[in-house]
């Protein structure tokens, strides 16, 4: 047996890590099965949350290496509409604030297939991506985007900064939290922003995840998950300074923080200090405010199963919509395989005819959901609530009905989505 070593805080080094909740082991989310592989073994990993009581940072063991899953990555951003023209309101709003020109330099971490990035091309503006994904890059480069594939860490940086000089902004978008050694991609950050430039992450607010108990952004590519007094001391390490933070409906609830280096920083926000008076009130600066997170995620967990149950009791047939890789950790905590749930679709090609991974649930294109018209249709990405309420609505033309799983059980019936 391989040698376990006690986890200890990634931030600051402590070792005294008490649990926020144990979700068991399963196997990476993105890690979806071809045919082939279906009689071959999984290899799955623990998936218990815990937090630092020093520094509060809540966090995952560092148990599954990033080039493993970041190499060949099965998610494109650009197959949501809501993110598309999220990304866009980002740039139109940043170029605005901070004056950016055909003068000014943009680099993207972890750039996915170039969503954000080809917004900032159509202005006119210079800017690089920064992608560690071999797949998702090339298609970014395919799409006029010029890419990089690479993780950052302080050497990157410092060689981005070297070849194309300082950016003027820096993005990191749903990157913060995907990386284990958060003092060195910090450092990186720096290194690839100019001394009187920005950075803008956006990031799932803890507090979100804890109020609406949206337990299934736990997995294991996710290594740590932030408030923002974390995110300030993480930055700091680097010699980056929060000064504002926006909320935003994303991923069922973020932030997007704006930090600059320590000599320009200047004073933060009134809006900062309202979020950080948020997250003392929620007990989030100390261990009181995870105390019963367990118990709701429990509560959650059996829901969703009694329902799935109750209907296949009953006869009826109920599908999953999407495969994302919060689905997987749903799938998995909650034990349903394919005689809960047949299937699920997915608008990504990629996903098609693979398998989820754990739970082996076959994944099909959308339209075979119109073919078979079920009784219920399980969302599982619930975080694009909106966007696929109006997607699914021809599912109410058969008296079909909408699941929503979390932050608690919720059946609706959908609306036509109008042209």
């Amino acid at each position: 047996m391989p040698k376990v070593e006690r986890p200890y805080c990634r931030l600051c080094g402590s070792p005294e890590l008490a649990s926020v909740v144990d979700l068991g082991a399963s196997p990476p989310c993105e890690s979806f099965l071809a045919e082939a592989e279906l009689d071959a073994p999984e290899l799955t990993h623990p998936l218990h949350l815990r937090v630092c009581p020093n520094c509060f940072l809540v966090q995952l063991p560092p148990l599954i290496d990033p080039v493993e899953t970041f190499t060949e990555y099965a998610y494109f951003s650009s197959f949501s509409h809501s993110w598309l023209k999220h990304a866009e309101e980002f740039v139109t709003a940043a170029v605005d604030r901070l004056g950016l020109d055909g003068s000014s330099f943009v680099v993207e971490v972890a750039s996915n297939d170039g969503y954000l990035l080809r917004n900032v091309v159509e202005r006119g503006l210079r800017c690089l991506g920064v992608e560690p994904s071999v797949n998702v890059g090339a298609a970014a480069r395919e799409a006029g985007v010029p890419t990089l594939t690479a993780f950052l860490d302080p050497e990157t940086g410092a060689a981005v900064r070297r070849k194309h000089g300082p950016a003027d902004l820096v993005v990191a978008n749903n990157v913060y939290a995907h990386i284990p050694d958060v003092l060195g991609f910090s450092r990186g950050l720096r290194e690839l922003v100019a001394d009187d430039g920005w950075v803008s992450i956006e990031v799932q607010h803890l507090l979100s995840l804890i109020e609406l108990t949206q337990y299934d952004t736990i997995y294991h590519e996710h290594f740590q998950y932030y408030t923002v007094a974390t995110a300030q001391r993480a930055l700091a390490t680097a010699g980056l300074a929060v000064v504002d933070v926006e909320k935003l409906p994303t991923h069922g609830g973020s932030i997007r923080l704006w930090a600059r280096p320590e000599a320009v920083a200047g004073e933060p926000s009134d809006r900062m200090r309202a979020v950080l008076a948020e997250e003392e009130a929620a007990g989030l600066h100390e261990l009181r405010g995870y105390r019963d997170f367990a118990e709701r995620v429990e509560r959650v967990r059996l829901a969703l199963l009694e329902f799935l149950v109750r209907t296949k009791r009953r006869g009826e047939l109920v599908v999953g919509y999407g495969a994302p890789g919060k689905g997987n950790t749903l799938l998995n905590h909650c034990g349903i395989r394919p005689d809960l749930l047949p299937y699920t679709v997915d608008r990504n090609p990629y996903k098609h005819g693979r398998y989820t991974p754990g739970t082996r649930i076959p994944i099909f294109e959308p339209e075979r959901i119109a073919r078979d018209r079920p009784d219920y249709v399980l969302v599982l990405p619930w975080n694009l609530r909106a966007e696929l309420t109006a997607q699914l609505g021809y599912v109410a033309e058969w008296g079909g009905r909408l699941v929503f799983p979390i932050p608690e059980l919720e059946i609706v019936v959908p609306e036509r989505e109008v042209s």
